[in-house]
């Protein structure tokens, strides 16, 4: 069986370095056999959370589809840029939203027992090293499973060809790492 792997960064950016990343991440968990699906949260607007207009409105339809995206995947290879030493605002709207409870649906669905692995680049010397804490932090209290190896690139402005490749060998076997991590973890929980 192929592991079906849902791969998106943080950001909305059309030339976000994070979206960068994942996109060279995601073709390493390609090579590795797993089923990879990539998305772009600029593809699913969503109005800041807001309680009440839960309670009036429900929650929004590119919610539900991201929420879908999720629950269909074993696994999610996440690129997190960084903001002010913290998360992104779009990143943490998503989660925001889609963990709402849907009717029939198990509590926190697209979350529980599912694996992740966290990216993040930046053009500072810390490679938005600063945002996978409180990512891992906020994902793990949703039952993920925040897999222990992750990646930080800085410097990102120069780390990419114009093809969005990754240009220093050593720095695309760090993101291997941590892609076969998740590949073979998320594998070994699905096995029949």
């Amino acid at each position: 069986m192929s592991i079906k792997i849902l791969a998106f960064a943080g950001s909305t950016r059309v030339g976000s370095y994070n979206k960068m990343l994942v996109r060279n991440a995601a073709q390493l968990a390609e090579k590795k056999g797993a089923e990879v699906t990539v998305i772009d949260l600029r593809d699913y607007p969503m109005p800041l959370y807001d309680g009440d207009l839960e309670q009036l409105e429900g929650v929004p339809e590119n919610a539900l589809r991201l929420r879908g995206a999720m629950c269909a995947a074993h696994g999610i290879l996440l690129s997190c840029p960084e903001y002010n030493s913290a998360i992104s605002a779009v990143l943490k709207n998503a989660i925001d939203w889609v963990s709402r409870p849907v009717a029939g649906e198990p509590a926190l669905a697209a979350f529980t027992g599912k694996t992740v692995a966290l990216l993040a680049t930046s053009p500072g010397a810390l490679g938005g090293l600063r945002t996978l804490a409180s990512v891992r932090a906020i994902l793990g209290t949703l039952g993920m499973i925040v897999l222990p190896r992750q990646f930080a690139l800085s410097g990102a402005a120069h780390r990419f060809d114009e093809h969005g490749k990754l240009t220093d060998e050593s720095e695309r076997q760090k993101v291997a790492s941590v892609v076969e991590q998740l590949v073979s973890v998320t594998e070994s929980l699905h096995r029949n």
